[in-house]
């Protein structure tokens, strides 16, 4: 931890919203696995993902309104591998771009106070904007998570409907009738309550697959009642396609963040053919969520 804690910044809902205003709803990702970092030609080490990480900065930072890194990419490499992480956060931020850190962190009690700390509190080393977390012990269970994020101006997404094809014996199952992923619907639209109140986007997410297909219906859930953003992975290389959005969220899409990244990422390394269809792909979505 550093020695002093950071000036509270405008709430992380309020910050999205402009960004996204300025630069399109594209969430791009740094997702340094082995196959495309190969394909770019660079060995799979430390010295291949300090290359390929510092292509995507320069890349995305000041284009892109929001990146979200992989941690468990950078994870692989150890205390080497987090000092790029670190060093990309801090870069992207410096050029105006927010952060979503993609970890997924779920726990209860002191642990997920340890959690909340290391990636939103106050003192936090190279602290993203915002975090993904696991909701799978109850929702409730992120509590000191949802209270340091909004108490230091960061955000959260929460796991909610994912396309993965084990997803939906979890997310589906119902407890005196709602849903899994209709609690954390509730959850996410209560703690926004009061920036919806205000005309804010809030500033917990949700993570909702764009390839869950019917699921959003057959749940009987309105997503336009999150009123936080939507982070919404399968655009591109996971064949999402525009009817796919439009049928998953309804009237929330001005609140998605279309998630890519093999797609935008295979046309690296230059930077400047990366940052060239990572703009094209952002106004792409851009139009299909009109």
């Amino acid at each position: 931890m550093t020695d002093n804690a950071r000036e509270t910044p405008a709430p992380f809902g309020v910050r999205l919203r402009t960004a996204m205003d300025a630069h399109g709803p594209l969430c791009a990702g740094i997702d340094p696995h082995r196959a495309l970092v190969e394909s770019w030609g660079l060995t799979y080490d430390l010295d291949g993902l300090r290359t390929f990480t510092q292509a995507c900065v320069e890349a995305f930072g000041g284009h892109v309104g929001i990146v979200k890194p992989q941690s468990a990419f950078f994870e692989v490499f150890g205390s080497g591998g987090i000092a790029v992480l670190e060093a990309a956060i801090t870069e992207l931020q410096s050029r105006g771009t927010l952060v979503l850190l993609d970890a997924k962190r779920g726990d209860i009690g002191s642990t997920m106070a340890a959690y909340a700390e290391a990636f939103l509190g106050p003192y936090a080393v190279a602290a993203p904007e915002a975090v993904t977390l696991s909701p799978y012990l109850g929702f409730e269970s992120l509590r000191p998570a949802l209270d340091v994020a909004s108490a230091n101006g960061r955000g959260v997404f929460v796991l909610a409907l994912t396309s993965n094809p084990e997803g939906p014996s979890v997310q589906h199952a119902r407890l005196d009738d709602v849903s899994v992923a209709g609690s954390m619907v509730r959850g996410a639209a209560t703690e926004n309550a009061d920036a919806v109140a205000a005309g804010e986007l809030g500033s917990t997410g949700l993570v909702v697959g764009a390839t869950v297909g019917s699921a959003v219906q057959d749940l009987g859930l309105d997503l336009a009642d999150v009123g936080g953003p939507l982070l919404a992975p399968g655009v591109g290389a996971q064949g999402a396609t525009g009817d796919d959005l439009k049928r998953v969220f309804g009237d929330a899409l001005g609140n998605v963040l279309p998630a890519s990244s093999r797609e935008v990422l295979a046309a690296g390394p230059d930077p400047t053919a990366l940052r060239a269809k990572a703009t094209r792909t952002s106004e792409e979505l851009a139009a299909l969520l009109r």
